[in-house]
């Protein structure tokens, strides 16, 4: 038998033709489109959102996990339950008390990181063009999860305090009025990423209540609740409100290569999540189950997390000083209390997706607004992230980025286009001037 005769094709993608219409949603993430550049040992990178592990106990970690694979390595190293396995569930429980929140272990669903548990979500409730409500700004990995469903993302307008529940109640109506089926608010209310708000207590009260009004699944979306840098974390919303959707991450409190993270569900949307899961990867990964179980059992891991905190907040402090001390008039940011990041509005007039290249020039890497959005806005926007480079590195990286905005001042200078006033900085949109 003669091999077939290869097809002569000259476009670049020859199964273009054959790709589902949901591909057209998915686009290359702006976070990680960076990391080529960010890597690079030159620049000071601000963009990426990895957390700082280097204060882990890697060896008694290491001498852990020899001895739970001698111990039991036929089972973990082996398939497991859809659902996760029984031990890591129920410690899971303990973790989210931290925050409120009383749960048992059997309406939790294991996921490979939160990232998969909103996949799942998205997967099981929503149909293409259907509305899913975000704060603004909102997540990138968020966005993209949406879009790969051909689900149409409505930005709800925040302020100072996060979502505001004013305008979630306009928003619905709007959607609503032109006919359109919204599946349910996404929240990150806890140092929000990217613009590193957090929703107060009273404010998680009133989204509750507007959502209950009108009939909304509220989604929320915690990977950084436990870092609180300046108090105690302000209690979940999932703690006063069982029909709310929890996603939850051990990536940022202890570390993200084992991609463990966990969704609390209503009963029957748990058993919805675990038949996704199931068709999806048929198990969640066990031995990075049981690697972390271990770490719970074995560690103070509650005194790993304060540790954690004091990393970041040195880092934010400095971020902040240095933002303070270096950037020019018309720029503000916020300031946030826990997490990784800070949003910076730029002046009038100037293009942070534009502005990119010559940050790299300078030796600086970050991320243009218009990444946390699925409508466009965000182009006066810039997310710094402050929890993997040194403080020392921060304050470097913060001046590289100040230079950058002063010469696009200059270049609105030399074009005609009316320059900032060189007085105090002026707030943008959710910004507080420190």
């Amino acid at each position: 038998m003669t091999a077939p005769t290869p097809r002569r094709d000259t476009r670049l993608d020859r199964f273009v033709d054959n790709y589902a219409e949901r591909t057209q949603g998915m686009k290359v993430s702006a976070v990680r489109a960076l990391f080529a550049v960010a890597n690079r040992p030159e620049i000071v990178s601000l963009a990426g959102g990895m957390p700082n592990i280097k204060d882990l106990p890697l060896g008694d970690i290491a001498d852990h996990m020899a001895e739970m694979i001698r111990a039991n390595g036929m089972q973990v190293m082996q398939y497991g339950s859809g659902q996760g396995e029984p031990r890591i569930r129920e410690q899971i429980t303990g973790v989210m008390a931290l925050e409120g929140i009383t749960a048992l272990a059997d309406d939790v669903m294991i996921s490979a990181g939160s990232q998969q548990g909103l996949d799942l979500v998205t997967r099981v409730f929503c149909d293409p063009q259907d509305v899913v409500l975000a704060e603004s700004p909102s997540y990138v990995g968020a966005i993209g999860t949406f879009a790969s469903y051909q689900v149409e993302v409505v930005h709800v307008p925040s302020d100072v305090s996060g979502l505001d529940p004013t305008a979630l109640r306009e928003t619905v109506a709007h959607v609503r009025a032109a006919g359109k089926r919204i599946k349910f608010l996404y929240t990150i209310p806890n140092y929000s990423n990217p613009s590193g708000l957090t929703q107060p207590w009273q404010r998680r009260l009133d989204v509750l209540q507007v959502c209950a009004e009108l009939d909304i699944l509220v989604v929320e979306d915690n990977p950084y609740g436990l870092l609180a840098l300046d108090a105690e974390p302000v209690p979940a919303m999932r703690s006063v409100d069982t029909d709310v959707i929890y996603l939850g991450s051990f990536s940022k409190t202890f570390a993200p290569g084992f991609r463990v993270g966990w969704v609390l569900a209503p009963h029957a949307v748990r058993e919805k999540l675990v038949l996704a899961q199931e068709s999806a990867t048929l198990c969640p990964p066990v031995f990075s189950q049981f690697a972390i179980s271990n770490y719970l059992e074995t560690s103070n891991w509650q005194e790993q997390i304060v540790s954690f905190r004091s990393m970041y907040r040195e880092r934010r402090d400095a971020m902040l000083s240095a933002l303070h001390d270096h950037m020019p008039a018309g720029t503000s940011w916020t300031r946030p209390i826990g997490g990784f990041f800070v949003w910076v509005t730029l002046p009038e007039g100037i293009d942070s997706q534009a502005m990119l290249p010559r940050g790299v020039d300078h030796r600086v890497a970050f991320v243009p607004g218009t990444a946390f959005y699925a409508d466009g806005q965000g182009n006066r926007n810039v997310r710094l992230s402050y929890c993997f480079p040194t403080a020392e590195r921060i304050v470097t990286g913060v001046e590289r980025f100040a230079d950058v905005v002063r010469s696009e001042i200059d270049m609105l200078d030399i074009f005609g286009v009316k320059s900032p006033s060189p007085h105090a900085h002026t707030p943008g949109p959710g910004a507080d001037v420190t």
